[in-house]
């Protein structure tokens, strides 16, 4: 979305990142099963995901004895192996100390029960993300009526909504049994990790509470998906919360990010390659929704439904295995616009809401 693409790869394509103010650093990514030094005590690995963006980093923090783990890979045999070469190599046969996660996305939550049990390791998360991915975990069916109509309303055909019943429950598959109890992170709190403080940074939109970490003494910023360098993160309404305004939580969050964090900030994000320049790259997220913003205003002169957006939003076609993200990143963008009064959504006799603009457009 807004300014990146994955190519059919899965890679990300680079682009003209130096333009834009991003160098990287560290190079070409560590092979799974392998670990780059990212920073002072902190590893690099890289483990496969089953889908269009075909990787997920994960990191290892040095913590006495053995390795404070954040985020896990989601729940495959690729990324068991992975982790099996890892913990026998580049972490040297040393324990899992502590599990953190980012948030509750699979490719982030999926191993994290696996890596907690295998090592009788706590589980570090904010609330509101144990919580939900708890509750994500446990809903594997059947498919309830309240989403179809949210997916009708939306646009999609009955062959569409079909083909949605039918793999409703694969956030369960991509999850390993998530750990009964948990540590709770909160916004502001230390962690020590390895004798080193790491400050907890909280940021919406992209999940509910999502936990950043950051080591001030050298400006070392662990971003998971808050924060990506070639791609911004999926921003979506989804049918438990559909008149959720999940973008305007992401704005304000990036705007938070932009005051606390100092210009020479390295990041250590959950997709593509760990950069420096985040106070350029802030701009250019806010500025990227800010431009599909006022495309889709342009798009609403007449009704529309939201499949009817995505041009206005992506650079490719939309196909069936991301029309899920695709309608809710385009329903986020409608909320956004709704909330300020911008845009009205009006449905109709078949259960499809129609959106347009209000008289209150902007130039």
């Amino acid at each position: 979305m807004a300014d990146g693409v994955i190519t059919s790869e899965g890679e990300i394509e680079p682009g003209a990142d130096t333009l834009r103010g991003l160098t990287y650093p560290l190079g070409a990514p560590p092979a799974p099963g392998e670990a780059i030094e990212a920073a002072p005590g902190v590893l690099w690995l890289r483990l496969p995901l089953p889908m269009q963006l075909n990787h997920i980093n994960v990191y290892a923090i040095a913590d006495g004895a053995g390795w404070a783990v954040i985020d896990t890979g989601i729940r495959t045999p690729e990324s068991i192996a992975g982790w099996e070469a890892a913990l026998a190599g580049p972490l040297g046969g040393k324990p899992v100390t502590r599990v953190i996660c980012t948030h509750m996305h699979p490719d982030h939550i999926g191993l994290a029960g696996w890596l907690c049990q295998r090592f009788d390791a706590p589980l570090l998360m904010t609330q509101l993300e144990y919580v939900t991915g708890r509750m994500l975990v446990a809903d594997s069916g059947p498919a309830p009526e309240a989403a179809a109509i949210f997916w009708r309303a939306s646009g999609w055909t009955e062959d569409q909504i079909e083909g949605w019943r039918s793999s409703y429950g694969r956030f369960t598959k991509g999850v390993f049994h998530m750990p009964a109890t948990y540590d709770r992170l909160k916004a502001g709190q230390i962690l020590s990790l390895g004798g080193e403080d790491w400050t907890v940074v909280v940021g919406n939109g992209h999940s509910p509470e999502h936990a950043c970490l950051w080591r001030k003494s050298d400006n070392v910023f662990i971003s998971g998906d808050q924060i990506l360098p070639r791609i911004s993160s999926n921003i979506s309404v989804w049918p438990t919360e559909p008149l959720a305004d999940p973008l305007d939580d992401w704005m304000t969050s990036l705007d938070r990010l932009g005051e606390l964090l100092p210009a020479e900030t390295f990041v250590l994000p959950g997709h593509g390659e760990p950069f420096t320049g985040i106070l350029p790259r802030i701009e250019a997220l806010k500025r990227g929704h800010i431009v599909s913003l006022k495309r889709l205003e342009r798009t609403l002169r007449e009704p529309k439904r939201a499949v009817d957006v995505f041009a206005s939003l992506f650079a490719r076609p939309v196909g069936d295995g991301i029309l899920g993200m695709a309608t809710g990143e385009a329903i986020a963008h409608l909320n956004y616009l709704a909330g300020q009064g911008r845009v009205r959504r009006e449905r109709d006799a078949d259960g499809v809401d129609w959106w347009s603009l209000t008289q209150t457009e902007t130039a």
